[in-house]
């Protein structure tokens, strides 16, 4: 079942963040467009380089009122001793989410039950918790910042322009379409 237009779960959840450890809840999300970044685990193998790659555009992500979640199943102190000790995950600055009861992934419907752990999810919020970007990938395949930044551009334009759409590897600047029936078939 889809998660598109619909709300993100109520949650209270462990991070570590900055050098702390904090409760980060629902309503601290609402109020801004937030990623939430689903990967299976802390010290692995893709996941430092996709967290890593995030790091790089989180500060255009911040610029543009969007914070970024990573979450996995791993505890907050995990977390901690992971950024303490991978040059890549060194340069995350966002919250690292504990989910390790897994209720947020559950939710998402990201958790592999066996295993106790996520697979890759990616999911953004609009500033009322409800989704509008739910991309899932196998664990083996990585996901790319770029591409999420370009869909944060397209999902924000859409909200502040009724009526008004993005076609396929729309990016900023570019022209977008308004539906209508003199459209039909002429594209």
């Amino acid at each position: 079942m889809s998660l598109i237009n619909k709300s993100i779960p109520d949650f209270s959840v462990e991070a570590f963040h900055n050098g702390e450890f904090k409760t980060i809840t629902s309503e601290d999300v609402k109020g801004k467009w937030s990623i939430f970044l689903f990967y299976p685990a802390d010290f692995t193998f893709v996941c430092p380089t996709e967290l890593e790659d995030m790091a790089k555009i989180h500060g255009e992500l911040q610029d543009l009122g969007v914070e970024v979640y990573g979450v996995s199943t791993d505890s907050h102190f995990v977390h901690k001793a992971w950024h303490d000790t991978s040059e890549a995950i060194g340069k995350v600055t966002y919250p690292l989410l504990s989910d390790n009861v897994f209720a947020l992934s559950r939710a998402f419907d990201v958790l592999i039950e066996e295993e106790g752990r996520a697979l890759r999810g990616t999911f953004l919020a609009n500033p009322e918790g409800i989704i509008k970007v739910a991309e899932i990938h196998d664990l083996g395949i990585g996901r790319s910042a770029k591409d999420m930044l370009r869909k944060v551009k397209a999902a924000q334009y859409v909200a502040n322009n009724d009526g008004e759409v993005c076609p396929a590897a729309w990016e900023q600047g570019q022209e977008t379409l308004t539906p209508s029936l003199d459209l039909v078939g002429k594209i």
